[in-house]
Protein backbone atom coordinates (compact mmCIF):
# COMPACT_ATOMS: atom_id res chain seq x y z
CA UNK A 1 0.00 0.00 0.00
CA UNK A 2 1.29 3.47 -0.85
CA UNK A 3 2.11 6.03 1.81
CA UNK A 4 -0.66 8.35 0.67
CA UNK A 5 -3.24 5.55 0.80
CA UNK A 6 -2.24 4.65 4.35
CA UNK A 7 -2.35 8.29 5.39
CA UNK A 8 -5.82 8.72 3.87
CA UNK A 9 -7.01 5.58 5.68
CA UNK A 10 -5.63 6.91 8.96
CA UNK A 11 -7.32 10.28 8.47
CA UNK A 12 -10.61 8.51 7.77
CA UNK A 13 -10.27 6.47 10.97
CA UNK A 14 -9.55 9.59 13.02
CA UNK A 15 -12.62 11.31 11.58
CA UNK A 16 -14.82 8.30 12.41
CA UNK A 17 -13.48 8.10 15.96
CA UNK A 18 -13.95 11.83 16.53
CA UNK A 19 -17.39 12.15 14.94
CA UNK A 20 -19.34 9.05 15.81
CA UNK A 21 -20.81 7.41 18.83
CA UNK A 22 -19.40 4.01 18.04
CA UNK A 23 -19.87 0.90 20.10
CA UNK A 24 -16.77 0.21 22.17
CA UNK A 25 -15.82 -2.85 20.14
CA UNK A 26 -16.00 -0.94 16.86
CA UNK A 27 -14.03 1.99 18.26
CA UNK A 28 -11.36 -0.36 19.59
CA UNK A 29 -11.08 -2.15 16.24
CA UNK A 30 -10.67 1.19 14.44
CA UNK A 31 -8.12 2.33 17.02
CA UNK A 32 -6.10 -0.86 16.55
CA UNK A 33 -6.18 -0.46 12.77
CA UNK A 34 -5.07 3.15 13.20
CA UNK A 35 -2.13 2.12 15.39
CA UNK A 36 -1.09 -0.38 12.72
CA UNK A 37 -1.23 2.34 10.08
CA UNK A 38 0.82 4.72 12.24
CA UNK A 39 3.48 2.05 12.68
CA UNK A 40 3.56 1.31 8.94
CA UNK A 41 3.75 5.02 8.08
CA UNK A 42 6.56 5.53 10.58
CA UNK A 43 8.48 2.61 9.11
CA UNK A 44 8.08 4.04 5.61
CA UNK A 45 9.29 7.47 6.75
CA UNK A 46 12.28 5.91 8.53
CA UNK A 47 13.20 4.02 5.36
CA UNK A 48 13.01 7.18 3.27
CA UNK A 49 15.14 9.02 5.82
CA UNK A 50 17.83 6.31 5.63
CA UNK A 51 17.82 6.49 1.84
CA UNK A 52 18.15 10.27 1.93
CA UNK A 53 21.08 10.00 4.32
CA UNK A 54 22.84 7.71 1.87
CA UNK A 55 22.09 10.02 -1.04
CA UNK A 56 23.35 13.11 0.80
CA UNK A 57 26.71 11.77 1.92
CA UNK A 58 29.60 14.01 0.95
CA UNK A 59 32.89 12.90 -0.61
CA UNK A 60 34.29 12.00 2.83
CA UNK A 61 31.33 9.70 3.47
CA UNK A 62 29.78 11.93 6.13
CA UNK A 63 26.11 12.83 6.01
CA UNK A 64 25.58 16.51 5.59
CA UNK A 65 22.44 18.51 6.05
CA UNK A 66 21.38 20.32 2.91
CA UNK A 67 18.48 22.67 2.46
CA UNK A 68 16.01 21.59 -0.16
CA UNK A 69 15.88 23.77 -3.23
CA UNK A 70 12.61 25.28 -4.32
CA UNK A 71 11.33 23.63 -7.49
CA UNK A 72 11.90 25.73 -10.58
CA UNK A 73 8.72 27.06 -12.10
CA UNK A 74 8.21 27.38 -15.80
CA UNK A 75 7.57 31.13 -15.91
Amino acid sequence: MKFEERLNDLESIVEKLEAAELPLEDALALFEKGIGLVRALTAQLDEVERKLEVLTRNAAGDSELREMEEPKRGD
